[in-house]
């Protein structure tokens, strides 16, 4: 269920970029009411499953700005993930991974993705 790159919001992309790379590019977005980011592919894929070698590499070092970036929220921890198909809750279909802060003493925080999502 490949988005018509030309109607992709996030091909088409006007939120602040906060740091990029030859591969992909990472922008503010808020979690309910936790700090977050998501890193985007910047071409057009539909899921992570579809990226190469070198988009791989290159998310590695966007992950690295993602913490950098949120640190100053001083989180006691992060969820990182991906949603997949319209069965795994991806409502935009190009490529985007989460990054979200998360702190010690909230509900769930020892619970990880499954709970942090489903709750």
């Amino acid at each position: 269920m490949l988005t018509n790159q030309a109607s992709c919001k996030w091909c088409d992309h006007d939120d602040e970029t906060l740091a990029s790379n030859a591969s992909h590019y990472m922008v503010d977005k808020p979690h309910q009411s936790h700090p977050a980011v998501l890193v985007v592919s910047r071409r057009h894929v539909e899921s992570p499953f579809e990226m190469t070698p070198n988009e791989w590499q290159d998310l590695g070092e966007m992950l690295e700005n993602a913490r950098t970036w949120l640190a100053k929220f001083e989180p006691d921890g992060f969820t990182v993930g991906w949603n997949v198909g319209a069965a795994g809750g991806q409502h935009v279909f190009h490529a985007h991974i989460h990054v979200i802060c998360r702190f010690a003493g909230e509900p769930h925080a020892d619970r990880g993705l499954r709970d942090f999502v489903l709750r």
